[in-house]
Protein backbone atom coordinates (compact mmCIF):
# COMPACT_ATOMS: atom_id res chain seq x y z
CA UNK A 1 0.00 0.00 0.00
CA UNK A 2 1.11 3.57 -0.70
CA UNK A 3 1.12 6.40 1.75
CA UNK A 4 -1.45 8.14 -0.09
CA UNK A 5 -4.06 5.22 0.41
CA UNK A 6 -3.46 4.38 3.92
CA UNK A 7 -3.99 8.63 4.21
CA UNK A 8 -7.68 7.58 2.56
CA UNK A 9 -8.09 4.57 4.82
CA UNK A 10 -7.03 6.50 8.03
CA UNK A 11 -9.59 9.75 7.44
CA UNK A 12 -12.83 9.46 9.50
CA UNK A 13 -15.53 8.54 7.41
CA UNK A 14 -18.42 11.23 6.25
CA UNK A 15 -21.13 11.43 8.22
CA UNK A 16 -24.65 13.21 7.22
CA UNK A 17 -24.26 15.44 10.11
CA UNK A 18 -21.12 17.03 8.25
CA UNK A 19 -23.42 18.73 5.58
CA UNK A 20 -26.19 20.01 8.42
CA UNK A 21 -23.45 21.40 10.34
CA UNK A 22 -21.93 23.35 7.02
CA UNK A 23 -25.67 25.13 6.39
CA UNK A 24 -26.12 25.53 9.86
CA UNK A 25 -22.97 27.70 9.77
CA UNK A 26 -23.97 29.40 6.66
CA UNK A 27 -27.48 30.21 7.64
CA UNK A 28 -26.53 31.35 11.13
CA UNK A 29 -23.81 34.28 9.45
CA UNK A 30 -26.27 35.54 7.00
CA UNK A 31 -28.86 35.97 9.46
CA UNK A 32 -26.50 37.88 11.97
CA UNK A 33 -25.57 40.13 8.71
CA UNK A 34 -28.90 40.58 8.42
CA UNK A 35 -29.57 41.72 11.70
CA UNK A 36 -26.84 43.88 11.97
CA UNK A 37 -28.07 45.70 8.55
CA UNK A 38 -31.24 45.66 10.18
CA UNK A 39 -30.21 47.53 13.43
CA UNK A 40 -28.06 50.23 11.08
CA UNK A 41 -30.81 50.99 9.34
CA UNK A 42 -33.16 51.32 12.89
CA UNK A 43 -30.58 53.33 14.51
CA UNK A 44 -30.24 55.20 11.12
CA UNK A 45 -33.80 56.53 11.51
CA UNK A 46 -33.86 57.12 15.17
CA UNK A 47 -30.77 59.55 14.72
CA UNK A 48 -32.19 61.70 11.59
CA UNK A 49 -35.84 61.75 13.88
CA UNK A 50 -33.74 63.43 16.67
CA UNK A 51 -31.73 65.57 14.50
CA UNK A 52 -35.45 67.12 12.50
CA UNK A 53 -36.01 68.32 15.99
CA UNK A 54 -33.07 70.95 15.84
CA UNK A 55 -33.41 74.02 13.94
CA UNK A 56 -30.72 74.36 11.00
CA UNK A 57 -28.87 77.53 11.18
CA UNK A 58 -27.57 78.41 7.94
CA UNK A 59 -24.31 79.25 7.83
CA UNK A 60 -22.82 82.78 7.40
CA UNK A 61 -21.46 83.76 3.74
CA UNK A 62 -18.08 83.60 3.55
CA UNK A 63 -16.05 86.77 3.40
CA UNK A 64 -15.75 88.43 0.05
CA UNK A 65 -11.93 88.17 -0.50
CA UNK A 66 -10.17 90.99 -1.02
CA UNK A 67 -8.92 92.24 -4.39
CA UNK A 68 -5.17 90.90 -5.22
CA UNK A 69 -2.69 93.59 -4.52
CA UNK A 70 -0.52 93.66 -7.52
CA UNK A 71 2.83 92.48 -8.01
CA UNK A 72 5.75 94.39 -7.21
CA UNK A 73 8.78 92.78 -8.79
CA UNK A 74 7.37 90.85 -11.32
CA UNK A 75 11.02 89.78 -13.32
CA UNK A 76 11.54 87.90 -9.78
CA UNK A 77 8.62 86.11 -9.57
CA UNK A 78 8.74 84.91 -13.49
CA UNK A 79 12.37 83.87 -12.57
CA UNK A 80 11.39 81.87 -9.51
CA UNK A 81 8.80 80.19 -11.37
CA UNK A 82 10.72 79.30 -14.79
CA UNK A 83 13.54 77.24 -12.07
CA UNK A 84 10.91 75.57 -10.62
CA UNK A 85 9.60 74.49 -13.72
CA UNK A 86 12.85 73.77 -15.56
CA UNK A 87 13.71 71.65 -12.36
CA UNK A 88 10.54 69.47 -12.41
CA UNK A 89 11.21 69.20 -16.44
CA UNK A 90 14.91 68.10 -15.92
CA UNK A 91 15.96 70.62 -18.73
CA UNK A 92 17.90 74.01 -19.14
CA UNK A 93 16.00 77.35 -17.50
CA UNK A 94 16.46 78.97 -21.15
CA UNK A 95 14.92 75.94 -22.95
CA UNK A 96 11.43 77.46 -20.67
CA UNK A 97 9.35 80.36 -22.27
CA UNK A 98 6.85 81.72 -19.90
CA UNK A 99 4.17 83.54 -21.90
CA UNK A 100 1.72 84.85 -19.65
CA UNK A 101 0.72 84.36 -16.19
CA UNK A 102 -2.75 84.05 -14.32
CA UNK A 103 -4.04 84.02 -11.08
CA UNK A 104 -6.06 80.85 -10.38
Amino acid sequence: MSLFTRTIMAAEPVTSYDGLVIIMGLGLVFVGLICLIAICYLLGAILKRFNKNEEVKPAPAAPVAAPAAPIENRQELIAAISCVIAEELGTSVSAIRIKSIKKI
